[in-house]
């Protein structure tokens, strides 16, 4: 998976199209990543002992393919090239170290 937790995204597709946000969280067996403050779904919790129960928003998972990575302010494909004996991710566009 090409996209790591800290990373800046745009969505490229789905009913966020066009957002930005910081990678929160990313699940490479699933291929998916969460957003912060992207694909927010409101969550009914249940009250605990002399707590209440309430509604909670919390950002969902999305799939990895439904994203791309920023650089600068254009969404750009990543790509893997090997400098030094270590695997660096690139963009495709310009060749940059990410």
């Amino acid at each position: 998976m090409k996209i790591k937790k800290g990373d800046n995204v745009v969505v490229i597709a789905g009913k966020d199209k066009g957002k930005s946000g910081v990678v929160f969280h990313s699940f490479p067996q699933r291929e998916n990543v969460v957003i912060e403050g992207v694909n927010v779904m409101k969550r009914h919790q249940k009250g605990g002992r002399g707590t209440k129960g309430q509604i909670v928003e919390r950002p969902m998972p999305l799939h990895v393919s439904n994203v791309m990575l920023v650089e600068g302010k254009k969404p750009v494909r990543v790509g893997y090239k090997v400098e030094d004996g270590k695997k660096v991710r690139i963009s495709r566009k310009t060749g940059k170290a990410l």
